[in-house]
């Protein structure tokens, strides 16, 4: 499969990507427990491809997808496979953070200059750029909105409602 956003052009298979070690930047990202394997190459415009990658992740049953997404305005490639949720900045390429969700990614979604991934048990919040904003625990059945800037948050009928961008307050903290 093979997509672009702006001047973004990706490629994914489940096969060994002709070009991959011709990247500026490649990177195997490994679960040792792996089920599923994709292979990606991106890039902006005439810098191709500027990052090569080959993600061997776990789970990779239903409900557990490999997704991307791309925000051309600022360079940055969100990967999400798994367990393991990353970002790439494609100018200079560079790893600019990994992290873990505690049971499984769901997917990445965008509003505004704020980036959502949503997983089994939390639901977190980076900038277009990259950095991390915020993080919450939730707990299945849950489900969230976005509207004017507010998440509307339902954890197991537990409603409650936050900034997109500054998250759900902190408790416990004086």
């Amino acid at each position: 499969m093979e997509f672009s956003v702006g001047d973004v052009h990706v490629v994914l298979s489940s096969e060994r990507l002709a070009g991959i070690d011709d990247a500026d930047l490649v990177e195997e990202i490994t679960a040792p427990d792996a089920e599923a394997t994709v292979f990606l190459l991106a890039g902006r415009g005439d810098a191709w491809p500027a990052l090569g990658l080959r993600v061997a992740y776990a789970p990779a049953v239903a409900g557990f997808p490999f997704a991307v997404h791309v925000v051309p305005e600022t360079g940055v490639l969100f990967v999400g496979a798994g367990r393991g949720v990353h970002a790439y900045r494609l100018d200079s390429p560079r790893l600019l953070w990994h992290d873990e969700t505690a049971c499984g990614f769901w997917g990445w979604s965008q509003y505004g200059d704020v980036v959502l991934m949503s997983a089994e048990l939390e639901l977190a919040a980076w900038s277009t750029s990259g950095e991390k904003l915020w993080a919450t625990g939730v707990e299945p059945p849950w489900t969230y909105a976005v509207h004017d800037g507010t998440v509307s948050l339902d954890v197991l009928g537990e409603p409650s409602s936050f900034p997109v961008r500054t998250g759900p307050p902190v408790t416990g903290v004086t």
